[in-house]
C-alpha cells in the first residue's frame, strides 16, 4: 500500500530577504521558520531543505540498515545514522555523507560494511537523491 506525505511552506517576499514557515503536514509535529540566511550560512535557530534532507535521509537509511541486518540474522542493538548534507550557493546540494555507528552482535566489520553499503545503495532516500555524490563512513561498535 502506497502512502504520501505533504509538507507545505509559506514564503513571504524575495528570496534575499523573505521569509517562510514549512509546516509537517502529515504528522503536525511542527512548522519550522526557514530563510536564505538559514540556508546560506548560520542557521540561527531556523531550519533549511537541506537539513530536512538530511534528516529524511538519515533516518531512512537507519530503517533501511536495520531491515537488512535482521533480514540476515543479525538484529542490530542500536543505529545512529547522521547525515551531512553540503549546499553551495548557486550550484545547489554538493554532497552527502552518511555515518553509521551501530552495535550488531556476532556480525564482522566486513559484513557490517557490506550492509552498510547496500543500505546506502537502496534506502528510498538515496534512491530520490542519485543524482548526488553520497559517501559513507561505516563503524561497528564493540
Amino acid at each position: 500500500m502506497a502512502t504520501t506525505r505533504t509538507a507545505t511552506t509559506q514564503w513571504a517576499g524575495s528570496l534575499l530577504d523573505g521569509s517562510g514557515t514549512v509546516a509537517l503536514q502529515s504528522s503536525g509535529v511542527g512548522t519550522y521558520d526557514v530563510t536564505w540566511a538559514s540556508r546560506a550560512e548560520q542557521p540561527n535557530g531556523r531550519t533549511s531543505p537541506e537539513e530536512l534532507i538530511a534528516a529524511a535521509h538519515s533516518s531512512c537509511f537507519s530503517m533501511a540498515l536495520s531491515h537488512g541486518l535482521a533480514g540476515a540474522g543479525t538484529p542490530p542493538e542500536s543505529v545512529q545514522t547522521r547525515a551531512d548534507v553540503t549546499f553551495q550557493p548557486g550550484e545547489g546540494i554538493t554532497g552527502i555523507v552518511l555515518t553509521v555507528k551501530a552495535q550488531v552482535p556476532g556480525l564482522s566489520a566486513a559484513d557490517f560494511e557490506k550492509a552498510a553499503q547496500d543500505a546506502k545503495a537502496n534506502c528510498p532516500v538515496s534512491k530520490a537523491l542519485a543524482g548526488v555524490e553520497i559517501t559513507l563512513d561505516a563503524e561497528l561498535l564493540s
